[in-house]
């Protein structure tokens, strides 16, 4: 791996731990030699991207500065104007946890949310950046999208680097539910006790798809019942973002 690719790897592994992480921490868990991850952490520190010591058990963390270049970069490319109205209305309407994610690179990449529960038992997700395509209803959304060639293997390489138990033909036959309803639902396959369903966000009518949109809650509220009678609004949100993508580059990375 590129010193590139393990400064990035570093970055990405602070952004889930922001009251930060040692440097031996950060060499363990990602593989790192001591040494290396030492001189990568300096040219982070010096380039404005961390804060941190020399001390073996000093802690490094993000500045703001990565975090603030994140939110410019949605800000320009329409979310702040043209899509979180739209999450923030689906969000208020179902009272739940509302999420984007848009295809970048063959994958699929959480970039936006809104919550609507208030009060209550609350959903906050993992930060993850990047969506598992086999175990959430975002992920297999995206999947019904595709023919089953395709779909088998995106399937296969999401879970190869990791111990999976996963019935890959039973997936592919839920997708294919997932294909006909337009929409798909899990439930707590992904987080014990949540339940969510998800619709492709497509450019057109029936163009290609360029994301996700979701709603997500405790399963107590997220019944079979419930969900079938948010699902037109998710639906139609989706048709809204569709809409929405024309005018914005974020939705440009499939």
């Amino acid at each position: 791996m590129s010193s590139r690719n393990r400064a990035i790897s570093i970055l990405e592994l602070l952004a889930q731990h922001p009251w930060g992480l040692t440097a031996r921490d950060i060499a363990d868990r990602l593989a790192i030699p001591f040494a290396v991850t030492q001189r990568l952490l300096t040219g982070l520190i010096e380039s404005g991207y961390l804060h941190g010591g020399p001390g073996k058990t000093d802690l490094f963390r993000l500045r703001g500065k990565l975090p603030a270049m994140g939110l410019a970069y949605l800000g320009a490319t329409g979310v702040t104007d043209l899509v979180q109205p739209i999450l923030d209305d689906l969000a208020k309407r179902t009272g739940e946890l509302v999420r984007l994610a848009v295809i970048e690179g063959g994958n699929l990449t959480w970039v936006a949310k809104s919550q609507g529960a208030r009060s209550g038992l609350l959903y906050n997700p993992d930060t993850d950046a990047e969506v598992h395509l086999p175990a959430t209803a975002n992920g297999r959304a995206w999947l019904s999208c595709l023919k089953e060639p395709q779909a088998r293997v995106l399937v296969e390489r999401s879970i190869a680097d990791k111990a999976s138990l996963i019935d890959v033909d039973g997936l592919l036959r839920e997708v294919a539910i997932a294909r006909t309803h337009g929409y798909a639902v899990v439930s707590e396959s992904y987080e014990a006790g949540t339940s969510a369903v998800a619709a492709p966000i497509r450019r057109g009518a029936a163009g290609d798809p360029i994301g996700t949109v979701s709603i997500a809650g405790p399963t107590i509220r997220m019944t079979p019942k419930r969900i079938q009678e948010i699902a037109p609004w998710l639906m139609a949100s989706a048709s809204e973002l569709g809409a929405a993508a024309s005018s914005s580059p974020l939705f440009n990375g499939a």
